[in-house]
C-alpha cells in the first residue's frame, strides 16, 4: 500500500490507516440512505466474505447488521470514496434498517 494517497483510483479497499471508517447503507433500488455506521478491516472483511454488512463500533465491538432482528443487509455493490476513507454499501434490506423500527435512519429534518 501507498504511504501516500492523492486518490483511490485504482484501490479495491478502504484506507484504514486512521482507524474507524465511515460506512453509507443505501437502498440499491431506490438510492435511499438507509443507515451510517463504522467500519474496520474486520468488518470491511466480513462484508466481502459473507455478503452481508458487517459494522464495528467502540461499545459493540464486531457486530453483523440484522443478527438479531433478521433484518440484514444484503451487499449488492462495494464503493469507495475519491480517497477510500469512506464506504458506501449499496443494499437490499430484509426489514426496517433503523433500530426504531423505522425503514431509514434518517426521518428526522434539521
Amino acid at each position: 500500500m501507498s504511504e501516500e494517497i492523492e486518490g483511490a483510483e485504482g484501490r479495491t479497499e478502504p484506507d484504514f490507516r486512521k482507524g474507524l471508517v465511515p460506512a453509507i447503507a443505501q437502498d440499491a433500488e431506490t438510492g435511499e440512505v438507509l443507515m451510517v455506521a463504522y467500519m474496520d478491516a474486520e468488518a470491511w472483511t466480513k462484508t466481502v466474505e459473507t455478503g452481508h454488512a458487517w459494522f464495528h463500533s467502540r461499545s459493540r465491538g464486531l457486530w453483523e447488521k440484522g443478527a438479531t432482528s433478521g433484518n440484514q443487509l444484503d451487499v449488492v455493490e462495494r464503493w469507495l470514496d475519491c480517497d477510500a476513507d469512506t464506504i458506501l454499501l449499496k443494499v437490499h434490506a430484509h426489514g426496517p434498517a433503523c433500530h426504531t423500527g423505522a425503514e431509514s435512519c434518517f426521518f428526522t429534518r434539521a
